[in-house]
């Protein structure tokens, strides 16, 4: 039975998934579980932490199964970001449900913590602006409306950290002395890290008035001592070293092998997420995007990204199915959208939380324009798919500005990648090749290559650009003069989108 294995958990928005790599990145074994999306108000979106862990215990233990039950060398994770756990460790029970990325309940919170500086108030400290999506004002937020955990924090009977916190902790032993920890990368993504330092900035911490003793230790993304180990009557069934965390972005940064300054990837899952490798020190963005930590593997130095964040891909498609009724199966979507030539004249903006990068404007909402008695449900999917693209070269556009870079293409991965109609709009829209890999895989790609770089199993990080390969190259296939007046339309949807509060 080979022990080279390495078990990667990719703990998502929707779904904990769990994969069985080898070191050359082939999956032996895979396995998937959804969790429920909680909606109690209007704006606030929730997960259950002990779901996702029951889920994580449960992937795990599958995919091992369909693998064959290998010996696994070590364990790498990666997960959703900025979605915030607060639990007990006395007794491992949450605070409250987890409160996630895409919602809003904190708008008011960070008009407040922005006063006369605005949004950019700790931009210079965090490469983040002051936006609903990230941690940290998730966090003042139970501190001070639910009920008892600022006293008890005072205790020490508070954990406060994303979804890689709240794994680790569990894998490593949970009450019986579970490691808490946090990685750069997740750590990046709160408003209370200081990106240059790499460590929690107490003056954040005391502008945000969140006491810094609930926080995790900071730790590099890959380590070669671990953090702890899984227990051997635990879903792996023995004892492996837990010593790789990533947030999602950053894991398919480094799965798609993009590891050199001027490197770029998006995915296409519940959001976009379009990061560009900027080198060792980080770049502050005046044209909207995130600087964030890309990986920092051992003692080397940490290594950094411009990012562009949309909130809404996949789920306007989900949207379509499950609220408007207009497709059944998600796969729908193309062949519906390529029953038509175009959009008939319609514009569709998923500002359903507010627009992300580069506009950050949580009181943007979502519009549909252009409709006549002509639009059908047909044109509404191909406009969906249009939105989607529109999104990505607004980032592109923003990309640019900052870093003068004019990209030769974008390396492309996530669920919506097979949809090759989007695709091939996305060459078009934003006059770029687009490049889909032949390994899908790459978030958990990124988990496990990580993790086996930590324990040998993986010489070096430029290994990593070697076995990267293309599995289809999309092209722009339309003229310039199309693509202007496209986006001069999509630019006249955005401001009906902006304008509506």
């Amino acid at each position: 039975m080979s022990a080279d294995r390495i078990v990667a958990i990719d703990q998502g928005t929707t779904s904990t998934r769990c994969l069985v790599f080898d070191p050359q990145g082939r999956v032996h074994g895979l396995a998937q579980r959804e969790h429920a999306q909680h909606y109690p108000r209007p704006g606030w979106v929730e997960h259950d932490p002990l779901e996702i862990w029951r889920a994580t215990q449960e992937v795990v233990a599958g995919a091992l199964e369909a693998a064959g039950r290998p010996v696994a060398a070590a364990l790498g994770l990666t997960n959703q970001r900025e979605t915030l756990v607060v639990w007990n460790p006395r007794t491992g029970e949450p605070w409250c449900n987890a409160i996630v990325w895409q919602d809003l309940r904190t708008q008011a919170l960070c008009a407040e913590l922005g006063g006369d500086a605005g949004p950019d108030r700790f931009r210079a400290r965090t490469g983040l602006p002051l936006a609903t999506y990230f941690s940290g004002p998730k966090l003042r937020w139970v501190l001070d409306h639910v009920e008892g955990v600022r006293a008890a924090a005072a205790r020490g009977e508070v954990c406060a950290g994303t979804i890689d916190a709240w794994l680790i902790w569990n894998l490593t032993g949970g009450v019986d002395g579970g490691a808490f920890v946090t990685d750069v990368t997740n750590a990046s993504r709160t408003l209370l890290f200081d990106l240059e330092h790499l460590d929690w900035s107490d003056e954040l911490c005391a502008a945000l008035d969140v006491p810094r003793a609930v926080l995790p230790r900071v730790v590099a993304s890959s380590v070669r001592e671990p953090w702890g180990y899984t227990a051997k009557d635990g879903p792996l069934g023995a004892r492996v070293p837990v010593c790789a965390a990533l947030g999602d972005q950053q894991a398919a940064l480094l799965g798609q092998g993009c590891v050199a300054p001027g490197e770029a990837k998006n995915t296409y899952g519940t959001g976009c997420f379009l990061l560009q490798h900027t080198g060792t020190r980080p770049v502050l963005s005046s044209a909207g995007l995130l600087t964030t930590v890309a990986y920092r593997l051992g003692d080397a130095p940490a290594c950094y990204a411009l990012e562009g964040s949309v909130a809404i891909a996949g789920a306007l498609v989900q949207w379509l199915r499950d609220n408007l009724g207009l497709i059944a199966d998600a796969a729908e979507i193309e062949p519906l959208a390529r029953s038509v030539e175009d959009n008939g004249g319609a514009y569709l903006v998923p500002a359903f939380a507010g627009l992300f990068a580069p506009h950050w404007r949580a009181d943007a909402r979502g519009v549909i324009c252009g409709l006549t008695r002509y639009v059908t449900k047909a044109h509404l999917a191909r406009a969906a798919l249009e939105a989607v693209a529109h999104q990505v070269v607004d980032v592109l556009a923003a990309m640019r500005a900052d870093t003068g870079i004019d990209a030769a293409e974008l390396r492309v991965d996530g669920g919506m990648v097979r949809n090759e109609l989007l695709m091939q709009l996305q060459a078009d829209l934003a006059d770029l090749a687009i490049v889909r890999p032949a390994q899908p895989e790459t978030t958990a790609l990124g988990a496990a290559y990580a993790a086996g770089l930590a324990t040998g199993l993986v010489p070096d990080v430029d290994d990593l650009r070697g076995r990267w390969r293309a599995e289809r190259r999309f092209e722009p296939e339309r003229p310039a003069a199309w693509r202007a007046a496209e986006r001069a339309l999509w630019a006249k949807a955005l401001e009906r989108s902006l304008d509506w509060a």
